[in-house]
């Protein structure tokens, strides 16, 4: 079986793909994966030995230019264009593709599986997109919903006005130009009838009734036993087991002094800090060590970039705080921390070898 696996986004779209192309391969399956031409990811899949395709710009420039709600639909013409061309040559003689990620992608990509007749399958890391009667939706930027109207179902049905309003004509005018008939319902063509939700049932469990038949297959995380780098070890071994901070891809525009609020906090509670850069690029914010802890003065902080696999840095942890994306929200479902409870989902897992500053 030959499958193309389809995502636009930031790290926590493409990291459950790589656990998937793995599980794939070993069960004999020919896989290559369409994803951004960020270096990071490419690197990524490189290290287990799945083709990548890229598709579209960059998507960390994309993230950190943070485009004005009025310069959506061209970004979405462009996006959509992208899958069109990259993703066609991808698929070409495939028997199934995975499409997800960033919306208008999702539907270039299932467009391309409509022109080439081949199966095809939705995928979301959160079930935050699906419509539910159980939780609203996101409003998008620009498009605030009504004051006052709760009604959840009254939402979704908003929620899919101001989709088609911001992608229908441009995923239509890239359809067209394939031959494709166009979409009314952008939203419901991207979703289809039956979702998968690859999310930990235990975190984020799909509530029923609902509208969709929608199969929750677990989180997608692909192990990593690689050892830690020599500067984390050091860190974590010279001391009590740090607080854990980080926010992933969020580049947190108007959050300049995230990093000295965050480890000030930690620090006013006794602990030591270990911070991942991520998309923001967070750093130290002193070089301080604590002269009085435990075999006199040692780091204070530590700062990791990339993140650090999980699975090896939690035993060593006190406690995580970090956005709740959907690469990051699984993890503490790994089969090796179960034996402790982070009080809130911690960096996604596997990552590159990490560079550690220790101040």
């Amino acid at each position: 079986m030959r499958v193309v696996l389809s995502t636009y986004g930031s790290r926590g779209d493409v990291e459950p793909l790589v656990g998937l192309a793995v599980q794939l391969r070993a069960l004999g399956a020919e896989v290559r994966v369409c994803a951004p031409p960020d270096e990071e990811f490419g690197d990524l899949l490189a290290g287990v030995g799945v083709p990548v395709v890229p598709v579209g710009p960059s998507a960390r420039e994309l993230t950190a230019a943070a485009p004005q709600p009025s310069s959506f639909p061209r970004y979405a013409a462009e996006l959509i264009a992208g899958q069109l061309d990259a993703v066609m040559g991808a698929a070409e003689g495939c028997d199934v593709l995975v499409a997800t990620g960033m919306l208008p992608a999702a539907a270039g990509a299932l467009s391309v599986a409509e022109k080439l007749g081949i199966r095809s399958l939705s995928v979301t890391f959160q079930q935050l997109g699906l419509p539910s009667p159980h939780h609203p939706p996101i409003a998008y930027p620009g498009r605030p919903f009504p004051p006052g109207v709760t009604d959840n179902r009254v939402l979704w049905a908003l929620d899919a006005e101001s989709i088609n309003a911001l992608f229908g004509a441009a995923l239509n005018t890239n359809r067209a130009a394939i031959g494709l008939p166009p979409v009314d319902d952008v939203r419901a063509y991207v979703v289809g009838d039956r979702p998968w939700l690859a999310t930990d049932p235990v975190l984020d469990p799909w509530q029923e009734p609902a509208d969709l038949d929608v199969v929750q297959t677990g989180a997608w995380i692909r192990p990593d036993a690689r050892p830690l780098s020599d500067g984390l070890e050091a860190f974590l071994g010279a001391g009590e087991p740090p607080v854990y901070v980080g926010f992933g891809s969020m580049p947190l525009h108007a959050s300049k002094d995230i990093a000295r609020v965050v480890i000030e906090a930690v620090r006013a509670q006794g602990r030591r800090a270990l911070v991942r850069r991520g998309w923001a690029d967070l750093d130290l914010i002193d070089d301080r060590d604590d002269p009085h802890r435990r075999g006199g003065g040692w780091p204070r902080s530590c700062c990791v970039t990339p993140s650090p696999r999980r699975s090896r840095r939690c035993p060593r942890e006190l406690r995580e705080f970090a956005q709740p994306g959907p690469g990051s929200t699984p993890q503490p479902a790994d089969p090796g921390d179960l034996n402790r409870q982070p009080q809130r989902a911690g960096s996604t897992t596997p990552r590159a070898e990490p560079t550690a500053t220790t101040g």
